[in-house]
């Protein structure tokens, strides 16, 4: 019964999120500040997750093929390299490090 009261409340918790964005008045979004803040802020989100999902398992540091992957990844962006080419340069990287470790 415990795992429907979380996920009761977690519904009620996610209506009651959205429902506050709602009521936010129009030009309390329009300030600068709140632009600059909802144009950057989804970019630090989605680098932290990448970051903690490359180089953490539970509570310790990792430095595996994972992370090779990631620093392919951004040697190719450096050199100006197209989204796909990116990807493919992560995947192959990866994949040769852990064939290689075993």
């Amino acid at each position: 019964m415990n795992v429907w009261i979380a996920v009761a409340v977690t519904a009620v918790g996610c209506y009651a999120v959205k429902l506050i964005g709602l009521l936010v008045p129009a030009g309390a979004l329009e300030r600068p500040v709140v632009k600059r803040l909802a144009a950057l802020l989804p970019v630090a989100l989605l680098a932290a997750l990448t970051a903690q999902q490359t180089f953490a398992d539970g509570r310790v540091l990792i430095l595996d093929a994972r992370a090779a992957g990631v620093a392919a990844a951004a040697v190719a962006l450096l050199l100006r390299a197209p989204f796909l080419v990116v990807v493919g340069v992560a995947v192959v990287v990866t994949a040769g490090v852990r064939a290689i470790t075993g």
